[in-house]
């Protein structure tokens, strides 16, 4: 799904000589990548709705982290890459909003503009030999991923660093630069709006 996410450019390539150190960062950052890219470019797409947009602000998060942070011990990458990221997500909602505004504009003067479908991309299936039990998968997902995007911005962030990272409150607070509390709100907010949309596709843990 993400063939066309790669690992940011070498930060070290730069140097006269990289050391056997920096080879074994570069390969711990290839290896970090790997395992948070994909939930990474859902929680973008989420928010951002246009896959294009979701796979670029992934990997601008990708590069601020290992420009600015490959330094930093291995155990600090992931707080520092979601702070990075839900950054690069607000940014790009603010540019996306006043292209918006400037395409309404447009509108008044111009009848042809185009209103494509948003290009979202569904999961590919996985492998299940059970028909009626596969259907039932892929519509409960749907359901799930439709519910997401109807969150408000920060409850559905809020919502996916805790349940897909297992963030704590207090970590999810520091990604989103926030308040504890107010990711409690955040939190109990999205349930609520997730049990009513999802209804019977809705299971409390």
């Amino acid at each position: 799904m993400l063939d066309t996410l790669c690992v940011p450019h070498d930060p070290l390539g730069s140097r006269e000589q990289v050391t056997d150190q920096d080879t074994q960062v570069l390969d711990q950052l290839n290896r970090f990548f790997a395992d948070i890219e994909k939930r990474a470019y859902q929680m973008a797409r989420y928010a951002l709705t246009n896959p294009e947009d979701a796979l670029d602000t992934v990997q601008e998060a990708m590069i601020g982290l290992t420009e600015r942070y490959s330094h930093r011990p291995q155990d600090e990458w992931r707080p520092l890459f979601y702070t990075i990221l839900q950054s690069r997500i607000r940014d790009r909602q603010r540019h996306n909003n006043v292209r918006q505004r400037f395409n309404g504009l447009l509108s008044l003067f111009q009848h042809d503009i185009d209103n494509e479908a948003d290009p979202f991309q569904e999961t590919p299936d996985r492998q299940n030999h059970d028909p009626e039990q596969s259907m039932a998968n892929e519509d409960t997902g749907a359901a799930i991923e439709q519910a997401l995007k109807k969150l408000p911005y920060r409850q559905q962030q809020a919502f996916l660093l805790r349940t897909w990272e297992g963030y704590s409150v207090k970590q999810t607070a520091q990604a989103l630069g926030c308040s504890e509390g107010t990711v409690k709100t955040h939190l109990s907010r999205a349930m609520s709006a997730l049990r009513d949309e999802l209804g019977e596709h809705y299971h409390a843990e």
